[in-house]
């Protein structure tokens, strides 16, 4: 942060002066590390060793030109859609924020129907169609070229909502009538913690386009959510062990292949599932998920070893 000079109390300052330095001050600001440039209000003085009066907090920026005069410091319009502001682009801005929102809201939607109405079946819906509005959105964006920093954290506080909050929240209703709170309500409290860490580390890592690190969230929301709706018959103890698993698989370091590049498989591994499913599709289901769980740390010993 860069701050402009004390003034002298012992020497009458013009009033030129004084814009001089302001214009001085905030070029200063803004062409250099990237701070904050800060002017001292005029018209007002400070012994010397005092701190400073300080008022007009300008963000700066280097790719921002320094302003020639006064910097406003109310009023400011931070376009939320960057680029071109025509209505064709606002339009398909606001679709594809529109299926984020409808995300968040079907989140809510899961939490009101299991703990309220007592529909679960109803509430892992919703949360599959969760699932479905938060791959849309991105996908839209992208393809609709709308994708802005807004998007990006609209995006992860409704999957908070949605996977970090609803999908234990339903998964605990479902736990309920079979184990004690104070068994369950931890385990589905570790999902959510899990999830708030994953989300926060994916919005600050660089992006890999081959290898998740780590479960998403939306893996693992949909796998509670298809887990409530196939109900598979196994102990409750595992079950819970089962959701404690999903929860640090999402902020361990094991990298994790994206959905893409697992439809790129031979087309023999991709019928089995199908073909297991018709047979006993609980065990099918289990067998999935561990199956991809436990391709994480091999993928992460195999690069160690070749590295």
């Amino acid at each position: 942060m860069l701050v402009g000079p004390l003034t002298d109390t012992t020497a009458p300052v013009a009033p030129d002066a004084l814009a001089n330095r302001r214009r001085f001050t905030l070029r200063r600001g803004a062409a250099g590390r990237g701070g904050t440039a800060v002017a001292g209000r005029p018209g007002r003085s400070e012994p010397a060793g005092d701190l400073l009066d300080l008022v007009d907090l300008v963000p700066a920026s280097p790719a921002i030109p320094a302003p020639a005069g006064p910097v406003p410091t109310s009023g400011l319009n931070i376009p939320l859609l960057p680029g071109e502001r025509t209505v064709g682009r606002r339009i398909r801005f606001a679709i594809v924020n529109g299926c984020t929102l409808a995300s968040l809201a079907l989140g809510l939607a899961a939490i009101f129907l299991a703990t309220e109405a007592g529909d679960l079946q109803a509430a892992a819906m919703c949360l599959i169609a969760c699932v479905v509005f938060d791959g849309l959105d991105g996908a839209l964006a992208r393809r609709l070229r709308v994708a802005s920093p807004f998007g990006a954290q609209m995006d992860s506080l409704a999957d908070m909502c949605s996977f970090g909050i609803a999908a234990p929240v339903v998964v605990h209703v479902v736990l309920a009538d079979e184990a004690a709170a104070i068994v369950t309500a931890p385990a589905c409290a570790l999902v959510a913690i899990c999830a708030a860490i994953r989300l926060a580390r994916f919005n600050v890592s660089p992006k890999d386009g081959r290898f998740f690190s780590g479960v998403p969230t939306t893996m693992v929301a949909a796998v509670l959510a298809l887990g409530t709706l196939i109900a598979p018959s196994a102990p409750v103890g595992l079950q819970i062990a089962a959701v404690v698993l999903l929860a640090l698989a999402m902020v361990s370091s094991f990298p994790y292949v994206k959905l893409a590049r697992l439809l790129r498989l031979p087309p023999w591994v991709l019928v089995l599932p199908v073909v297991g499913a018709f047979i006993d599709y609980q065990v099918t289901f289990a067998v999935v998920v561990l199956a991809y769980l436990v391709s994480g740390p091999v993928l992460w010993v195999r690069n160690r070893a070749t590295a």
